[in-house]
């Protein structure tokens, strides 16, 4: 019987070297592939990775299709391809495991993790509350300001600039909470003396503050890169908030934060969520975004 892939015009081991060569170039040409995929979600599956590895695996039944021996010259142009990247700090071996190892963390390992708190239960009543500390809070959100304007720009491309392709504007604005989470270190204010700094006092003292200089910087350079955010006060704490958009839209923003923040592995996604609306938690309570909220007693919400 005739071989279509030729087979029988090579030795037994030529055959097996060619097919481990094959197997060697889709592991690391599938996520490759991947990072121009765009996120897929069934029934809650993340299926893009899994689309990717049918994609490579096409590519390399073709390449045996036409003349086997083509997969050694793929095998060394993309292992190169990898090297080089390595050198060059871009899209390497090193993504290709922690894709995979995102493919895992997404579906089974991952835990979506909903507060039940007035937030979602009720939001309007915490967005009626008013009070002179919120009013100031709401004053000083100056995400307008050129400083502010001009930072937010400047670090949301310092990270993921492999992964704009595939997340969209969801990279930039990663890039911009990564920075600010990375770079801001605690300072509190004096007791009985509340002091709200503008987002630009902050970017000008070195990025210093409490928790409501915190919320006031990471929600108004977010919003002035296009991004939805808001402040909840609750007990003894703020912290900013992150609009995904609908189911489907958090699942992408879910993705992507796995993927983007594999080290450690992201063990599960906090957010809020009333009638479809989805918002995820950017405290500094975590290195990604959706970390564990502090508590749910909920005063107020302000939006940016």
């Amino acid at each position: 019987m005739s071989d279509k892939f030729g087979a029988s015009r090579y030795s037994r081991t030529q055959n097996i070297l060619l097919y481990v060569i094959g197997i060697l170039t889709l592991i690391p040409l599938a996520p490759y592939i991947n990072r121009f995929v765009p996120t897929m979600q069934v029934g809650g599956w993340n299926l893009d990775l899994a689309v990717s590895l049918a994609l490579a695996f096409l590519f390399i039944w073709l390449l045996f299709w036409v003349f086997r021996p083509l997969i050694i010259p793929a095998f060394v142009v993309l292992c190169s391809l990898l090297v080089y990247n390595a050198i060059i700090g871009n899209y390497s071996f090193v993504n290709v495991a922690q894709d995979y190892q995102g493919m895992v963390q997404r579906n089974w390992i991952t835990r979506d993790e909903k507060q039940t708190d007035l937030l979602s239960l009720a939001p309007h009543a915490a967005e009626s509350a008013q009070g002179k500390l919120y009013d100031q809070l709401r004053t000083r959100a100056e995400y307008k300001d050129s400083v502010v304007r001009n930072f937010a720009v400047k670090h949301s491309l310092d990270y993921f600039d492999e992964s704009v392709p595939k997340y969209g504007q969801k990279a930039r604005l990663l890039s911009l909470f990564r920075y600010i989470n990375e770079n801001f270190k605690y300072v509190s204010d004096a007791r009985r003396d509340e002091y709200f700094a503008t987002p630009r006092e902050t970017i000008l003292n070195g990025l210093g503050g409490d928790c409501d200089d915190h919320s006031l910087l990471m929600a108004s350079c977010l919003r002035a890169i296009g991004g939805v955010t808001r402040i909840v006060v609750v007990r003894g704490h703020a912290y900013p908030e992150l609009y995904c958009g609908d189911k489907k839209d958090f699942e992408d923003m879910k993705s992507a934060i796995i993927h983007l923040f594999p080290d450690p592995p992201v063990p599960a996604i906090n957010y809020h969520e009333n009638n479809g609306e989805y918002w995820i938690n950017l405290d500094y309570t975590a290195h990604y975004p959706g970390g564990p909220y502090m508590n749910d007693e909920v005063k107020a919400v302000i939006d940016i």
